[in-house]
């Protein structure tokens, strides 16, 4: 007998996001969205991260016609400033001396797509940092390598050791992908995390 579910697909190559999915036990498969990036002139953190989640979910949607897709996107912000993907060691180092006893807002949105339509959310995370020495940011970048982690830090390992506290609704935002809201919309959309096959 078929599954009378839909598929269920995440617009990411991020094995954050893929880790963080695969807690709610749903079968699914992940693609890359090969979606652009890059920021608009003077687009705001939050406003970027919402527009590159539901494209995410719309590009690869439009590839798999009945399947429910989930897209989402983190734009870290210091000072008024975007943080990325740090991407090498120098980077992260300069990243983490930057948000040293600074808060650092994290935007992280989802956006899923499927036959019922769309749904979008955002959460805010607000981690504020440890004033940070330079030999310790050093020290974090050489053990941890965040090359591949907005604002140079993996808040799930040793990440933590460098905050004074975080303020979220969902401590899963801050990882990538904000599960509490993403169980709920799946169970809307027909997938629900505690339903028996």
């Amino acid at each position: 007998m078929s599954d009378p579910r839909p598929p269920l697909i995440l617009a990411s190559t991020s094995r954050y996001r893929r880790e963080l999915l695969e807690r709610l036990r749903l079968p699914f498969t992940a693609e890359s969205p090969a979606v652009d990036e890059t920021a608009e002139p003077g687009e705001a953190p939050d406003l970027l991260a919402e527009r590159l989640a539901e494209a995410k979910a719309r590009a690869v949607a439009a590839r798999h016609p009945g399947a429910v897709v989930i897209g989402s996107d983190q734009v870290a912000a210091c000072a008024g400033l975007k943080l990325g993907k740090p991407g090498t060691p120098d980077r992260a180092r300069a990243q983490l001396a930057a948000a040293s006893g600074q808060v650092v807002v994290f935007h992280t949105a989802v956006a899923i797509v499927g036959p019922g339509g769309l749904e979008r959310h955002r959460d805010e995370t607000r981690v504020r940092f440890r004033t940070l020495s330079a030999a310790g940011i050093a020290r974090y970048v050489e053990l941890e390598a965040p090359l591949d982690c907005a604002g140079s830090f993996k808040s799930e390992g040793l990440g933590v050791a460098l905050f004074e506290a975080v303020q979220s609704e969902d401590p899963t935002a801050l990882v990538g992908l904000p599960l509490i809201w993403v169980a709920a919309a799946l169970a809307r959309a027909g997938l629900d995390p505690l339903r028996a096959g």
